[in-house]
């Protein structure tokens, strides 16, 4: 969804092409380890960001493979009200990495409720992204909110990350 906002009225993606690269990158390393990938899609009930819409889609470059479980959420935290959890714990899972959009929102709420349920959790700094508010730049969102998540997860370049099958 933020990947085309900006070509609906809203604003451009901090650093998108290096995000998509970085995080294509870190989806194929995953697929060689034989790691489960789990997409999270936040949705709305009506309108553009709901499901099959056009600012509901992921772009190409880092779409999902028939083998990869879809997530679909319609709260901040990917947890709530999905069965993330579940499928997590069905399959062995017991250590997550994390991407994704918007740094200060859906993937700092993430962050925190995987590790308030256990899990050992890598945060791949450079793929998330986030977009200016009137007050902070994207840049300053992502560093203020990388700092903060130290707390949580082990904050790390996508180059750093190891999988486990």
């Amino acid at each position: 969804m933020p990947f085309v906002w900006k070509d609906y009225g809203g604003k451009p993606l901090y650093h998108e092409a290096r995000l998509i690269m970085n995080t294509k990158l870190l989806i194929e390393r995953a697929r060689e380890a034989q790691s489960p990938i789990f997409y999270v899609l936040h949705t709305e009930t009506t309108g553009p960001r709901s499901v099959e819409q056009p600012l509901w889609k992921i772009v190409d470059p880092v779409a999902p493979a028939p083998e990869d479980f879809l997530i679909i959420k319609y709260h901040a935290d990917s947890f709530h009200e999905t069965d993330l959890h579940m499928l997590l714990c069905n399959n062995g899972v017991e250590g997550l990495v994390i991407c994704g959009i918007q740094t200060d929102y859906c993937v700092d709420t993430t962050v925190k409720r995987a590790y308030s349920y256990g899990y050992k959790v890598e945060l791949a700094s450079d793929c998330t992204s986030t977009f200016n508010s009137d007050e902070l730049t994207a840049e300053q969102i992502i560093r203020h909110h990388h700092h903060l998540l130290q707390q949580f997860a082990s904050i790390l370049p996508s180059s750093q990350v190891v999988f486990k099958a």
